[in-house]
């Protein structure tokens, strides 16, 4: 019903989207709130966890210039991501780091995740930033204040190497990703685009006790009222580093989506995995 009545009023949309922009603001002048803004140039001497992104993907139906278009949309937000730090009592926000992605700012057009289909907007393409970001932080003991997932399956598998649903939606700027830092170390990420990677690790300013590890685990496709869906579990293992016998387990996400794509045959096979924008 909402969706039918958003196809007659189209205007509904982008006034509901103003709301929701402005109560956000609203909510980021929170004195209590304490936003990582720091950066520093030298990278702190301990890596919790180190990870690669494939650039161009092979996606169907879509204009590869878009993905250059993309390319050029990272390298101008991770300029303001780059060498972060997040003390203790601190907490990283996508949006309130970045801002409004606009053409003023030399943002382009680039593929957008909408609904559950695939449309173009300026400065699309930052959610894989936000991918990376949000990968990187599973690897460590920041708290996930804010993770939105993506709803809908989209995309066949191209050379995947993390599990699915560890992705996350961004949306300027009520959808976003926060973490916060409840620890008395300090973390900073450094994040960079080569010629083929968006390449990406997070630091603490000490050697960490444990060590970081994510697990899926029951993971299923299945089929309800001639739909298929996928779901799973992602687990953060942590491992006391001076004793393997010391384990703590936790569920971070629990993920449950529509599959957009299906084989000729029996439905999507273990090896289709979507990919986020």
């Amino acid at each position: 019903m909402k969706k039918i009545i958003l196809s007659y009023f189209p205007f509904l949309y982008k006034v509901r989207v103003q709301q929701l922009i402005w109560k956000r603001r609203l909510l980021n002048l929170n004195p209590k709130v304490r936003y990582a803004y720091r950066k520093e140039a030298a990278a702190f001497p301990f890596v919790c966890k180190k990870h690669k992104s494939i650039l161009r993907r092979v996606l169907a139906n879509s204009d590869p210039i878009l993905q250059e278009n993309k390319i050029q949309n990272l390298k101008i937000a991770l300029a303001h991501v780059d060498g972060i730090v997040i003390h203790p009592g601190e907490t990283f926000s996508f949006w309130q780091l970045i801002g409004k992605p606009t053409k003023a700012k030399g943002y382009i057009e680039g593929l957008m995740l909408s609904h559950g289909e695939v449309r173009t907007g300026t400065g699309g393409g930052l959610c894989q930033l936000a991918n990376m970001l949000f990968w990187l932080s599973l690897h460590s003991p920041l708290e996930i204040k804010e993770r939105h997932h993506h709803s809908f399956d989209i995309f066949p598998d191209d050379r995947r190497v993390i599990p699915f649903g560890t992705g996350t939606s961004v949306f300027y700027n009520y959808v976003d990703l926060q973490f916060y830092n409840g620890t008395n170390d300090s973390f900073q990420f450094h994040i960079r685009v080569t010629e083929e990677f968006l390449e990406g690790a997070i630091r603490s300013s000490r050697e960490l006790d444990v060590q970081y590890n994510i697990e899926e685990r029951h993971h299923q496709f299945y089929e309800k009222a001639n739909t298929w869906y996928r779901k799973n579990e992602i687990w953060r293992i942590a491992t006391a580093k001076q004793d393997p016998a010391s384990v703590k387990e936790e569920l971070m996400i629990r993920n449950n989506s529509e599959v957009k794509y299906m084989k000729s045959q029996g439905g999507p096979s273990r090896h289709e995995e979507n990919i986020s924008c």
